[in-house]
């Protein structure tokens, strides 16, 4: 090989920077100790300390200082040091790289002070940034427009907002990088109209111009307030500018609109995208997948599989999130095998995402297993598990698993958020633990110091309502510290229905009317309690009022997936294909259950009907038909796994107890508030729902 000069080795060194390769500078580094020896100027010695830090080996990079006189090391050698270790977040290190730095009387320059503040800024240290900047202004370095970037940022995000402003006015100059972080910044600090104000100030005042990191950050601002129509001003601005074309900005658009709910617009974006990254598609997919539109999302993630993107960690967990809220475990299953294969199912977030749809899809063992398979877990997790638990109606695994959450310690240690007290008060509820649930909820305050929300009081109020305790329950919406919302009212509503408390349902619906009077669904549970009561005359009054304001009431159904096509039925349907084998069916559960002792309970019938026609009323419930096509259309012995839209009746609930034993099948039903998961007669709810 011929003899090579300091500066082309110095360029091997770099190249193994560039390409993030280890094994390529250990070789650059034996071509230098070839070519010159061990003893080295200053110039490769700073090379070298340079490329290990910057490839996070920071002991040899300090090998290699430690064998650098000191009279070769000056301040580009220190700031090489303490660059790569702020690249590699090694930011204890900084701090004493630049003490021995200081040390040896070596000053600080203009590059070696942006590495500084972002130190302190990662080390939320605001008190050492405002010592770095008394530096930077006694050595005279403050007025350049990185350096004071950099410290702008650095009181940004440590929140010193004076600091920050004061800095920002007293710029000599502002770089559109500086613009950048003045407006990205607004937006981390949750002020999304102070980043739209210094985004029109720019435009105004300043000669830098806009690029594309600052029409994002400016999504993100419209983003965060639901500004639309400022969103679409900005479109208009890309579009007479001619820079639509930008795909970064692209993606942007297609986050804001979604965020918007704007959903269309998201659509024409991507539609009209002449390339796509893999950002375009998860872009996408999160936008259904947040506007839940879960079928789409699913279509989009198939889409970017055939158009050959990698499946990212944020797209698993994305499209993870879409087949849980579609309770479809099959396509739950297929992605998780795609996590697998990409490597990246032990990722905190595919992880927690695994969790949370085995369990919103019913299948808790499922959900156990990718829970203690994590190698880490974080609250979301946790929060996961324990809300499986309480859909399943298993309250004890879920106040086990709070309590042990509650008591780990080290790096798994834990509070409980706002979340979690809302799956375990869940769980009181559907396990009937009003003592333990009303103790859980007095500690969220006087002991995690968290102020109960209206989910936490919807749960209390279900939990007491289903306990048969109406009236504690109407009392402690009456001493609320602010005003009961729809789902609050709600629970009362159903509590009445349940316990035949006409005169506070009446209340409780009295006021769901004027808090959604167009919704059906509070109208006909109110009917629904006079009918069950026997009250006919007020159960019609109340349908007949739906029918003079124009109130329709939704259509219930219930819908099984088979080789992974849906099959959706509604009460009495008889549209089916095979509804001549489904019809055969009923009759032959139906015999075989009276025989086996079922009786049916026609107080579930809503219309004033004779024994007989009141029968055959409450048998063709929509989710019975699904379930007889699930036994033909499924093979013996797969669990038969059917979703309703409204809360399964209690004729229902008997009846597919008893076809759980008579056919040898696990059957599960997800209602519109839990699941259900039936077997040899028995329900995982106890009977308590």
């Amino acid at each position: 090989m011929p003899f090579l000069s300091p500066k082309s080795l110095a360029s091997l060194l770099e190249s193994a920077v560039s390409a993030h390769s280890s094994l390529l500078g250990r070789a650059a580094h034996a071509q230098v100790i070839k070519t010159l020896g061990l003893a080295l100027d200053a110039f490769l010695s700073n090379h070298l300390i340079n490329m290990y830090s910057k490839l996070d080996r920071p002991e040899t990079a300090q090998t290699i200082l430690s064998l650098t006189s000191p009279h070769f090391r000056s301040v580009v050698t220190w700031t090489s040091l303490i660059s790569g270790n702020v690249q590699n977040g090694h930011f204890a290190s900084v701090l004493s790289c630049f003490s021995s730095m200081r040390q040896e009387c070596i000053q600080p320059n203009d590059f070696t002070f942006p590495c500084l503040f972002k130190a302190a800024t990662s080390l939320h240290s605001p008190i050492l940034g405002q010592q770095f900047h008394g530096l930077a202004i006694k050595l005279f370095f403050i007025d350049d427009v990185f350096v004071a970037c950099s410290a702008f940022d650095m009181y940004s995000k440590t929140g010193f907002l004076t600091e920050a402003s004061k800095m920002f006015d007293e710029m000599s100059y502002r770089n559109i990088a500086t613009w950048n972080a003045c407006i990205s910044n607004a937006v981390l600090n949750a002020n999304p109209r102070e980043a739209i104000r210094k985004f029109v100030q720019l435009l105004r005042d300043s000669e830098a111009a806009p690029n594309s990191i600052t029409f994002c950050a400016y999504l993100n601002a419209c983003s965060d307030g639901a500004l639309l129509m400022q969103g679409q001003q900005l479109h208009g601005y890309l579009i007479k500018g001619g820079h639509e074309a930008d795909i970064s900005v692209l993606n942007g658009l297609i986050d804001f609109y979604g965020k918007c709910q704007q959903v269309g617009f998201s659509e024409k974006v991507f539609d009209k995208m002449s390339e796509r990254n893999g950002v375009s598609w998860c872009s996408m997919l999160v936008v259904y997948e947040q506007n839940d539109i879960g079928e789409k999302a699913c279509e989009v993630f198939l889409q970017a599989r055939r158009a050959g993107v990698e499946p990212s960690d944020f797209m698993v967990s994305s499209v993870l999130s879409a087949c849980a809220g579609l309770a479809t475990l099959e396509a739950g299953r297929v992605v998780h095998g795609l996590a697998v294969k990409a490597c990246i199912d032990e990722n905190i977030f595919v992880g927690s995402a695994l969790v949370d749809m085995y369990g919103k899809c019913g299948s808790i063992e499922d959900c156990e297993r990718a829970f203690f398979m994590m190698p880490r877990r974080n609250l979301i997790c946790w929060n996961a598990l324990i809300g499986g638990y309480a859909h399943q109606g298993l309250a004890d695994m879920a106040l086990k698993l709070f309590k042990e959450m509650t008591n780990c310690t080290g790096s798994e240690g834990l509070l409980p958020n706002y979340v979690t007290f809302v799956c375990v008060l869940t769980a009181c509820s559907r396990g009937g633990m009003v003592n333990v649930g009303m103790n859980i909820f007095e500690s969220m305050r006087g002991k995690y110091g968290i102020s109960p929300g209206a989910e936490h009081y919807a749960c209390i109020v279900d939990m007491l309502g289903r306990a048969g305790q109406v009236e504690h329950a109407y009392q402690v919406i009456s001493q609320m510290p602010f005003r009961p919302t729809i789902s609050i009212w709600g629970a009362l509503l159903g509590a009445c229905k349940m316990h035949s408390k006409s005169e506070l349902g009446k209340i409780a619906a009295e006021n769901l009317f004027e808090l959604d009077p167009q919704d059906s669904g509070n109208h006909v549970l109110l009917s629904n309690m006079f009918a069950a009561a026997g009250q006919w005359d007020e159960a019609n009054l109340v349908r007949k009022e739906m029918k003079d304001v124009g109130i329709k009431k939704g259509a219930g159904c219930s819908w099984i997936s088979v080789k992974n096509c849906i099959h959706v039925f509604q009460a009495k349907d008889t549209s089916h294909s095979r509804n001549y084998e489904i019809q055969a069916m009923l009759a032959k559960l139906r015999k075989d259950m009276k025989a086996a002792g079922y009786i049916p309970d026609t107080k579930l019938a809503l219309y004033d009907l004779e024994d007989e026609e009141k029968e055959l009323e409450v048998w063709n419930h929509s989710e019975k038909i699904a379930l007889a096509f699930g036994l033909i259309a499924l093979p013996p012995g797969v669990p038969i796994r059917i979703t309703k839209n409204l809360r399964v009746c209690v004729d229902c609930h008997s009846a597919i107890k008893f076809i759980s034993r008579i056919v040898h099948r696990e059957i599960i039903v997800r209602d519109n508030n839990r699941f259900h998961r039936f077997m040899d007669n028995q329900c995982s709810c106890g009977d308590y729902w």
